[in-house]
């Protein structure tokens, strides 16, 4: 594991359940889902997951097309190229069915779109290699539309949200140098509502005001009444506040 990334929990258990679906019995599913909000480290963890079991893994975008979801496979797994989507889809099963290598597709609520996922199934059957879905939180739900798909998953795990324990881990990555103390971690995670992203976001700008200030720790006390970056959109701001400046702003250049 590389140093600039913490071993979360979430790390722990992407790793976990890939390695359950490469090592389940014969005869039982390959495929699996790992799902949660967004912010919560998921493709952190795929990362990690991906150098840990040496797999191929494929973060799809919303504008792909099976096609091109096909053609990003076969770029991933070292194929030559191959005309067609049936070929694309051969040529990949019988290379992860060759090196029983994982498959893992971040970002897995994009093939729901445009029915990209019988794709993802085709290559599951073509070759019986775990292939790993990982999404946001409805996928699971989303995935009922699909029953020969949704009955193919060996198992659904949750990402978790980030906790105190994460929170110390991350505290070495994104506020470096600074004794951050306990009751301004703690109210920077449940500010942050389990977000990882969120998390980071608040100990970086904890580490640019320590910093700034020339401490090298900073408490509950420290932070004050600044706002913690929470997801919610800043206050709508009134357009009364706007002439008042103006206004101001006026009188001082008069003065000068």
């Amino acid at each position: 594991m590389t140093p600039s990334i913490a071993p979360l929990r979430n790390v722990a258990a992407l790793v976990g359940l890939v390695d359950r679906v490469q090592t389940r019995a014969f005869g039982l599913p390959g495929m699996a889902t790992f799902y949660g909000p967004s912010g919560w480290g998921k493709t952190t963890a795929v990362t990690v997951a991906g150098n840990e079991f040496q797999a191929h893994v494929v973060q799809v975008k919303d504008c792909w097309t099976p096609t091109y979801l096909a053609q990003a496979i076969m770029r991933e797994i070292g194929a030559p190229p191959a005309r067609g989507v049936p070929a694309m889809v051969d040529a990949i099963g019988a290379q992860l069915a060759r090196t029983d290598r994982p498959l893992i597709i971040d970002d897995a609520q994009y093939l729901l779109r445009k029915r990209m996922i019988e794709l993802a199934r085709d290559i599951y059957e073509s070759s019986q290699a775990p292939v790993i879905l990982v999404g946001e939180e409805k996928l699971p739900q989303d995935l009922t539309r699909w029953e020969n798909i949704h009955n193919r998953q060996l198992a659904w795990e949750p990402a978790l949200p980030c906790d105190l324990g994460d929170a110390e881990q991350l505290v070495g990555i994104y506020c470096r140098g600074v004794d951050v103390a306990p009751d301004l971690l703690a109210a920077i995670v449940e500010a942050s509502g389990g977000s990882i992203r969120r998390v980071s976001t608040n100990l970086a700008r904890v580490q640019e005001l320590a910093r700034s200030a020339g401490k090298r720790g900073a408490d509950l006390a420290f932070w004050g009444d600044r706002a913690f970056q929470t997801g919610q959109p800043p206050e709508l701001r009134r357009v009364d506040d706007f002439r008042g400046s103006v206004v101001a702003l006026r009188g001082k250049a008069k003065r000068a």
